[in-house]
């Protein structure tokens, strides 16, 4: 990273032997990786699916048809959830007290990261107000650090209590409540992710991350809040700092301390002219 950086002492042949064993051991996980996914895209395309059917009836013909189609179902399913990625649904409240006759309206949001989806959030309202119709949070997998009883007031507000009854209520808008929500959602997933993107560019993750031969690496990073908008980085030089991004990824801030201070030529040696989160992932990675 800095020209004053010396370089580390040479490796020993058995420290190259490990590092090359991994390196080939990444290689074929990835080789791995991708032969799968050229098969299951091969076995789900219509020309193949003609040739198998042309085939003689066997016990394979029967076996590749049955892992097609179980293919072709999970596509599908992946297709509606990342197009329908807000769907309601009624839920039955089994408490005999509940209120409106245990009657639930279920919100369930899908989230992707790093081309997967993760565990589904879900929201539950009910109608607890007597005389009205308006929605209230019932119960949520919500992250603690997202917004919700500020997304709640804003885009479902409770009815007026009987000294406001001049002033016209705020109408509840259900489906902007769902897409500020996803949102938020989104950008805290993105958030976590950066996480691990950091830690397996700066090689921390494992041994197949690429650590740089500096004198003094990088030996954590952390999210330093719930929200994950500060993350800590520590040097093997016992020199901390400290990164602020916002809701959408953008480098606010950077500070690190050492035994003497502000240290703000490390700031410059990490940061370079990165302004996205990303791009001093890339940095780090030397790519």
């Amino acid at each position: 990273m800095s020209s004053r950086t010396s370089q580390s002492p040479d490796l020993s042949v058995a420290d190259k032997l490990d590092n090359e064993i991994a390196i080939l051991r990444s290689q074929v996980g990835s080789l791995k990786r991708e032969l799968k996914l050229q098969a299951t895209t091969l076995l789900t395309a219509d020309s193949t699916r003609e040739i198998i059917r042309q085939g003689p009836d066997d016990d394979s013909k029967a076996r590749i048809m049955a892992q097609s189609d179980q293919q072709i179902a999970h596509k599908q399913q992946c297709l509606y959830r990342a197009c329908a990625s807000v769907t309601a649904l009624k839920i039955r409240d089994p408490d005999p007290n509940a209120v409106d006759e245990g009657n639930v309206l279920g919100l369930r949001f899908e989230v992707m990261s790093k081309s997967r989806f993760i565990r589904p959030y879900y929201v539950m309202l009910n109608r607890p107000y007597p005389d009205s119709r308006r929605l209230r949070i019932h119960r949520h997998t919500v992250p603690p650090s997202i917004p919700l009883a500020g997304l709640a007031a804003r885009h479902l507000p409770a009815p007026r209590s009987g000294n406001d009854d001049h002033n016209a209520p705020q109408e509840q808008d259900l489906s902007r409540f769902a897409r500020a929500l996803r949102r938020e959602l989104v950008r805290y997933q993105n958030r976590v992710g950066v996480i691990g993107d950091l830690r397996n560019s700066a090689g921390l993750e494992s041994k197949k991350g690429k650590r740089k031969e500096v004198e003094f690496p990088i030996v954590d990073i952390s999210a330093a809040d719930a929200e994950i908008k500060q993350i800590r980085i520590q040097w093997a030089d016992e020199k901390t700092g400290r990164l602020v991004m916002d809701d959408d990824g953008h480098i606010l801030k950077m500070v690190v301390q050492g035994e003497n201070g502000r240290d703000r030529e490390t700031v410059r040696d990490l940061l370079g002219g990165s302004v996205r989160i990303e791009e001093l992932t890339k940095r780090m990675s030397g790519d």
